[in-house]
């Protein structure tokens, strides 16, 4: 654990104020749940949540499915991070940050696909070596939650086919977090 100089007090209604710039470095946004851990020796931890992390297992084979299915390389992210991750090394991508481009994406709320000619869209955050093909938003009782992704090293377009599955898995992961 790191110290960051910082102390906040409590106020009368029991809450402490984040400082903006520990939001910021943190990647965490207004309504973003946070879980709230306690240690024997009096801290206090505020871990991120994500739902997505509680599909982790699904997602992995989900992954697996579309990349044997298409020959396509794919990941699944929460609002932040790469969580799975199919036809690449797993330690290059796994738990690290989405690109400002794939949260541009996920904000806007609509599939993106990659069109021939276009500048590639980086997949993680100051990585060059992935761009996205198709990316469609994970929706989950009106919320952004994360994204299916597939991507390739050169960005090139792929097909209708990768752009349908997408939709539908993306689809089917925002059914699933409802339930």
């Amino acid at each position: 654990m790191k110290a960051t100089g910082i102390v906040r007090r409590i106020d009368d209604l029991g809450r402490v104020v984040i400082p903006k710039e520990i939001r910021r470095t943190m990647r965490i946004r207004e309504g973003d749940p946070l879980e709230i851990y306690t240690e024997k020796d009096g801290e206090v931890i505020f871990k991120k949540y994500s739902p997505m992390g509680e599909l982790n297992e699904f997602a992995s084979q989900m992954c697996e499915t579309l990349c044997k299915a298409t020959g396509c390389r794919t990941a699944i992210a929460d609002r932040d991070s790469i969580i799975s991750v199919c036809g690449a090394p797993k330690r290059e991508l796994i738990d690290k940050l989405v690109s400002p481009e794939i949260e541009r994406i996920m904000e806007g709320r609509q599939v993106y696909q990659h069109k021939d000619g276009e500048r590639g869209r980086a997949l993680v955050d100051g990585v060059d070596k992935y761009f996205i093909s198709v990316a469609a938003p994970i929706i989950s009782g009106g919320d952004v939650m994360g994204c299916v992704i597939f991507f390739s090293e050169d960005g090139s377009a792929v097909g209708e086919v990768e752009y349908k599955l997408a939709q539908t898995v993306a689809g089917f992961l925002g059914k699933q977090m409802e339930d």
